[in-house]
């Protein structure tokens, strides 16, 4: 799922060019590249799919050319993930159908990929078999107030039955949470079969599925772009979470560790990035930082840049667009980025 826009990253991510699409880590791959590699070994490159906006039909097709042209989806405009799930199952189902699916986003990043690797696999043997929904909850290491969480019954194997599903908690409530030891976050990462997917979203949301019964019967022809134009923009936009996860009797978790981030914000990337003596964090190699600390600064390789006195800020710059804020208020900047 590469659609979305990822204005919590500006100015580095832009709509023209957002984050997926960028080296953020500055080590010569993007986000969407770094997450096609952590599943080959795993799932073939010809059974990759990717769908996305398309205005990023080029930039999916230059960075990853292993896969083929028909298998980067379009959609016309932003729908949440249900939609963006409901079209991909359909249209694999068409071709494939009986086949495991994986849905995951295209902008998070994997520390150990090996241990990814077996994770999913397992996942993908279990949903073979069983017919339910597995979603990866990963393991918290601090009482994070910025995701959902997955609360988990006792099993025996490594795969639990879902109790309930939880919204962002409040810092007192993701204290509890990590407490308990049966809450995990929520990485936004299914695995399924197609068959399935399409039963749960067909049983709760009939309206949605309704456009991709459509839309079934123009799939690979050159029509299918067209009636997917009209159709796709009817539906409603609503997460997979609201839409099937919470509803569903079928949801199951595999709690996991393997040095997963969403790489949401600016802190986020802070917190995976090497630092120096005093906490500073830099991407770019002309950058020089006196009496900083707790700094994160993103510029251009070429761009030499020398900061002196901050402490705890974010510095960020791309093509005519400087970003000097305070870490502390990086909620702020996708409103400060509509003035641009």
């Amino acid at each position: 799922m590469a659609g979305g826009v990822g204005s919590r990253f500006w100015p580095m991510s832009t709509p023209v060019c957002p984050k997926q699409f960028i080296d953020v880590l500055g080590i010569g791959k993007s986000l969407l590249q770094l997450t096609v590699d952590r599943f080959l070994g795993v799932i073939p490159a010809e059974n990759i799919w990717v769908v996305t906006s398309k205005n990023y039909r080029d930039l999916v097709a230059k960075q990853i050319p292993q896969i083929p042209l028909e298998q980067i989806l379009l959609e016309p405009c932003m729908r949440n993930t249900a939609p963006c799930i409901a079209y991909a199952a359909t249209k694999i189902k068409k071709r494939y159908p009986q086949a495991n699916l994986v849905f995951s986003p295209a902008d998070h990043i994997v520390l150990e990929t090996e241990k990814f690797k077996r994770v999913i696999a397992e996942c993908l043997d279990y949903t073979a078999a069983h017919p339910v929904i597995v979603t990866l909850g990963m393991e918290p290491t601090r009482p994070e107030t910025g995701y959902g969480y997955i609360k988990a019954l006792p099993a025996a194997g490594s795969i639990h039955k879902v109790e309930a599903f939880k919204e962002k908690p409040n810092l007192t409530t993701a204290k509890g949470y990590l407490a308990d030891g049966s809450y995990f976050w929520n990485a936004g990462i299914f695995v399924w079969n197609v068959n399935t997917v399409i039963g749960e979203l067909t049983k709760y949301t009939p309206a949605l599925m309704a456009h991709f019964e459509t839309l079934d019967a123009v799939m690979y022809t050159p029509q299918e772009q067209a009636v997917m134009d009209v159709e796709f923009p009817k539906c409603e936009s609503i997460s997979i979470d609201y839409a099937v996860m919470e509803k569903s009797k079928q949801t199951y978790v595999y709690p996991a560790s393997f040095g997963w981030s969403d790489l949401g914000t600016w802190g986020s990337l802070y917190t995976h990035t090497d630092k120096d003596e005093h906490g500073n964090a830099a991407i770019g190699q002309t950058v020089k930082l006196v009496d900083c600390e707790g700094c994160m600064v993103h510029t251009p390789e070429e761009r030499k840049v020398v900061i002196q006195g901050l402490k705890n800020y974010i510095v960020a710059e791309k093509d005519d667009t400087l970003l000097i804020c305070s870490i502390d208020e990086e909620q702020q900047i996708k409103e400060w980025q509509k003035t641009d």
